[in-house]
C-alpha cells in the first residue's frame, strides 16, 4: 500500500498554481476520480469536462477543445477518448502546449493503470529493496484480450519489467500475433494448471463484447474463464488477484473470489492515486509537453 494515504496531512503543495484538465470523451469513474484526487493532493486547480452535455456533442473537434481548454490555462490534458492514438495525437501534433496524460484511448493503451498494476504486483510479492523488477514473476491476464487498453499496457510493461506473461480467454477474443512470453490458453483451468501464475488479473467482460457474440453467453463465459473459489483455491497460496475494475460480479469474477485474501483489487485503488501523482509531479514540475 501506498504511504500517500496513510500521511497525516494528505496534501502537499507541489503542484500550487498549476491548473490539470479531465478531459474525458468516455465514461470513468476510477480513472477520472483517481487523476482528481491525485492533482488535489498537489494543490494543483482540476476542472473535470464531460463530452456529454458539453460543445463536442454539438460538433466540436477534438482540437478545438483541446486549444479552448489551454487557452483558459490548462498545464494538463487528461485524456481519456474512444480512438485509438488520440493522446499522442494530442500530444505530438503541436495543437497544445499542455502535458498530455493517456487515461485510456480505445482499445489502444491505459499506461497508468498498467503502472498501477506493476506497483500493486511488486509490493505483493518482492521483498526487495526499491529498484529490483519482477523478474521471475508469472503473470496471467485473463478475458477480453483483443478489446482491451489495459492488457496491452500490461503486456508492454510487464515484459519490460522481466516478468512472464500469459493470456487467457475465448479464441475469439485472444490475438495470436500478441506471442506473449508465458505463452496462450483458452481455458482457464489449464492456465493454472500449466502456467502457475503468481498473480491473476481479470480483465472486464463489457456488455457490447456480449451484443457481438464473442463467446455463447454469460454463463458459458463464467464457468470457463470466470473465476471462482474453485479455481482460487487451485491458485499458490502466494499468488495474488488483480482486476481493474468495475467488476462483473458473477461473469468474470465471483463475490467470494474478489473478497478474498488474495485479492488485491482494493490496494490498485489505492496505488492508482500514488502513481497519478507521479506522472502529474514529473510532468508539470518541469518543462511542459509530451504524453504519458
Amino acid at each position: 500500500m501506498s504511504d500517500v494515504n496513510e500521511r497525516e496531512i494528505k496534501k502537499l503543495p507541489t503542484l500550487r498554481g498549476k491548473t490539470v484538465v479531465n478531459l474525458f470523451f468516455e465514461d470513468s469513474t476510477r480513472t477520472r476520480i483517481s487523476f482528481e484526487l491525485a492533482a488535489k493532493r498537489l494543490s494543483a486547480d482540476v476542472i473535470n469536462f464531460a463530452a456529454k452535455g458539453s460543445s463536442v456533442s454539438k460538433g466540436e473537434s477534438l482540437k478545438d477543445t483541446a486549444q479552448t481548454l489551454e487557452a483558459m490555462g490548462a498545464d494538463a490534458i487528461v485524456l481519456r477518448h474512444s480512438s485509438s492514438g488520440s493522446a499522442h495525437r494530442l500530444a505530438h501534433s503541436g495543437w497544445v502546449r499542455s502535458a498530455v496524460i493517456n487515461a485510456g484511448d480505445g482499445s489502444h493503451e491505459h499506461p497508468t493503470q498498467a503502472l498501477l498494476d506493476a506497483m500493486t504486483i511488486r509490493e505483493a510479492l518482492v521483498d526487495e529493496p526499491i529498484g529490483a523488477d519482477l523478474s521471475g514473476k508469472k503473470v496471467l491476464i485473463v478475458g477480453d484480450i483483443s478489446h482491451s487498453r489495459v492488457a496491452r499496457s500490461n503486456l508492454i510493461l510487464l515484459k519490460e519489467l522481466g516478468a512472464t506473461v500469459a493470456i487467457c480467454g475465448p479464441a475469439t477474443l485472444v490475438p495470436v500475433s500478441l506471442s506473449p512470453t508465458g505463452g496462450i490458453f483458452y481455458s482457464l483451468d489449464e492456465a493454472i494448471e500449466e502456467f502457475g501464475p503468481d498473480a491473476v488479473l481479470m480483465l472486464r467482460i463489457q456488455s457490447e463484447r456480449m451484443e457481438a457474440s464473442f463467446f455463447p453467453t454469460e454463463r458459458e463465459y463464467a464457468r470457463i474463464w470466470g473465476m471462482n473459489a474453485q479455481r482460487l483455491a487451485r491458485l499458490q497460496d502466494s499468488s495474488i488477484l488483480l482486476h481493474p475494475g468495475p467488476m462483473n460480479r458473477g461473469l468474470e469474477i465471483d463475490a467470494a473470489s474478489a473478497d478474498s485474501t488474495k485479492s488485491r483489487i482494493l490496494e490498485q485503488v489505492e496505488n492508482g492515486v500514488a502513481i497519478r501523482m507521479a506522472v502529474l509531479f514529473q510532468l508539470l514540475s518541469g518543462e511542459k509537453g509530451g504524453a504519458e
